[in-house]
């Protein structure tokens, strides 16, 4: 984990996440923890790294998504260096939907 995340605060964070048990619950706590911007940055971080984990090109994530090429590539950078998470979550999420 990135020693700059590992913190009490945001381990309280994510137990707090942890804990939601449905689809309502996480709307009505994300409500509460966050501005309406904050939480669809969240959503197309998440939506820009499934694309580019599909082999999308730039281009056609800046048209459905409105992410900036920055973006993007902090995104993918993300994926090709980071700590695999999102990589845990869509494989995660595939075998809930049936793709796996």
């Amino acid at each position: 984990m990135n020693s700059k995340l590992k913190e009490c605060n945001v381990e309280y964070l994510f137990r707090a996440i942890l804990s939601l048990q449905t689809m309502e619950e996480c709307y009505n706590f994300f409500d509460d923890l966050c501005t309406v911007p904050e939480l669809k940055a969240l959503s197309q971080r998440l939506l820009v790294a499934k694309m580019l984990s599909e082999h999308k090109v730039y281009s056609d994530i800046v048209q459905a998504t409105g992410a900036s090429t920055a973006t993007i590539s902090r995104v993918n950078r993300s994926l090709n260096y980071g700590a695999d998470g999102y990589s845990v979550v869509f494989e995660r999420l595939d075998k809930e939907d049936g793709r796996i």
